[in-house]
């Protein structure tokens, strides 16, 4: 015996058959009866067994009155969760999930609501929640269900919703790119690895990789990774992906923890456009830095906004590219343009460390307090000579001293397409929201520690609070711009909004309570018609 699954695309309904082999002695061959026992439920995967259609009802049966809606009367909160429904509309998140994932799009939704309005709250209190608001799908998750949501989210579904929100943002913008560690309390799962924790936690972690539009001001691509692998190690993976999921004409924002010389080379070989922090110890930047040493600090380069000296060269990279199909490297130039930046303050600040720094170890050595983790800095800028008269005489390397003290206050980008530095530097600071982004991941999603011990639903689990990142970018954007965040936080805007009620009565349109003219203004503000 056997069960067979057959689906009926005209009414998009899962049938449920037994079915039993036997042999035809006539036909000489196997043969197979089947009798219907069901349906699938489409959220649950749960058999609903048949109803008997077709077989004779007796007389108590047919005597039955017409079946009465026992849908329940509810008045629930509505505000907040309106406005996320209508931001989903807006942003076409509701209609790419529902096409990702047509029979869980909703559990997905309302477990990000509940992340978004309950902040640094246990799923496990979902279902008191779930009784007083209104939601998408509208009824409790239980803690042990939404595990199982977790795992049934595959990565083509996932990798689908990234290409429908990539086409909906503009094709011009830079992306920002960053990571962050997530610890994590289950040790069994493989990426949970010690490694560069970003907060000093001693715990296990795994990293998150983030791109995010800086014109659209919302995350469209994430992507988690063992806890041990550096930055630099994961843009030619980025690569990878991008090429894979169809994205073209990229234009990429990065720290200077993303450098590398095959990194670069990485950028320019997929002809990608680029923004990416630089070390001022790199030798081809100090050769830049000495080039306008002299000059840089003129009334002619100062930027009033910012405050900086700032200029812009035109240099040249050595490109390379290995073939091993022919067995050859290719080595060509490539324009580069070095951006080259001067903060006084930070210079004084750098300046003043330093020399409390030598004077601190220069004590220490001549009361013979020598401390091995500063071995190097020793060697570097001190002379030490002992006689049998005067003892331990330290002298301090004026010329290291001047050396390093040279480049202080300097910082510096390069690119590959022409902009002066002004506009270099506005792209780069724009950077800044994906590390605000990280901080409502861990804090405000409740992403700090994990406590999942499955990879399926790390997956899931991460999925949904990258869904609820979309909506908090939207509202956090839409706050800076319309000068809300001047009088409302996050958390006090939603709980003015989440006090308005609506009702529910089978058989009655949806009756919304009363909406103050203040949270009427919010609506408006973001851009959002105040519910009827």
């Amino acid at each position: 015996m056997a069960i067979i699954n057959q689906y009926d695309k005209r009414s998009g309904i899962t049938y449920v058959y037994e079915s039993i082999s036997y042999w035809d002695r006539e036909k000489k061959q196997p043969r197979a009866k089947r009798k219907l026992i069901g349906k699938r439920h489409p959220e649950t995967g749960e058999i609903i067994p048949t109803d008997g259609r077709g077989k004779k009802r007796n007389k108590e049966e047919k005597s039955k009155p017409f079946p009465i809606d026992k849908s329940p009367i509810r008045r629930t909160f509505y505000g907040a969760t309106y406005l996320l429904d209508e931001i989903g509309k807006k942003l076409g998140v509701t209609h790419d999930l529902k096409r990702c994932f047509p029979t869980s799009y909703t559990v997905i939704q309302s477990i990000a609501y509940y992340l978004i309005l309950e902040s640094d709250t246990p799923l496990f209190r979902f279902e008191k929640w779930s009784a007083l608001h209104k939601h998408p799908h509208g009824e409790n998750i239980p803690s042990q269900r939404s595990s199982e949501h977790f795992s049934r989210i595959t990565e083509e579904a996932k990798s689908t919703f990234f290409k429908l929100q990539r086409q909906r943002y503009r094709e011009d913008e830079y992306w920002a790119y960053d990571t962050t560690s997530i610890s994590s309390y289950a040790q069994t799962l493989r990426q949970v690895q010690f490694g560069n924790n970003k907060e000093n936690d001693r715990l296990p972690q795994i990293n998150l990789a983030l791109v995010f539009g800086q014109q659209s001001g919302l995350p469209f691509y994430y992507r988690k990774l063992s806890g041990n692998i550096p930055d630099v190690s994961t843009l030619k993976t980025l690569l990878g992906d991008f090429k894979r999921l169809g994205f073209h004409k990229v234009k990429l924002v990065m720290d200077r923890g993303f450098y590398s010389e095959s990194n670069l080379n990485g950028l320019f070989r997929e002809h990608l456009k680029f923004i990416l922090g630089v070390r001022t110890s790199l030798s081809f930047v100090r050769q830049g830095i000495d080039t306008v040493y002299e000059t840089l600090r003129s009334y002619q380069n100062l930027d009033e906004q910012s405050g900086l000296y700032a200029t812009t060269l035109l240099r040249e990279w050595t490109y390379r590219q290995r073939r091993p199909y022919k067995k050859d490297e290719i080595i060509a130039p490539r324009r580069i343009y070095l951006h080259i930046y001067f903060n006084s303050e930070k210079y004084v600040e750098d300046e003043a460390a330093f020399d409390r720094k030598l004077l601190t170890l220069k004590h220490d050595l001549e009361q013979g307090k020598r401390h091995p983790e500063h071995e190097t800095f020793y060697k570097k800028y001190f002379t030490m000579k002992e006689t049998p008269v005067r003892g331990a005489h330290i002298t301090v390397n004026e010329g290291a001293v001047r050396e390093i003290k040279r480049y202080y206050g300097f910082f510096t980008l390069v690119s590959n397409e022409k902009m002066d530095a002004k506009t270099a530097l506005d792209l780069y600071r724009n950077k800044d929201l994906i590390e605000k982004s990280f901080g409502n991941i861990k804090e405000r999603l409740n992403l700090r520690r994990l406590l999942v011990s499955s990879e399926k639903s790390l997956g899931g689990k991460l999925f949904v609070a990258f869904v609820a990142l979309i909506y908090l970018s939207h509202i956090k954007k839409g706050m800076r711009q319309s000068g809300l965040a001047k009088d409302h936080t996050l958390q006090s805007l939603l709980d003015k909004l989440d006090l308005i009620e609506c009702f529910e009565h089978p058989g009655y349109a949806l009756q919304v309570g009363e909406v103050l003219s203040k949270q009427r203004k919010i609506y408006e503000m973001l851009g959002i018609d105040p519910p009827a």
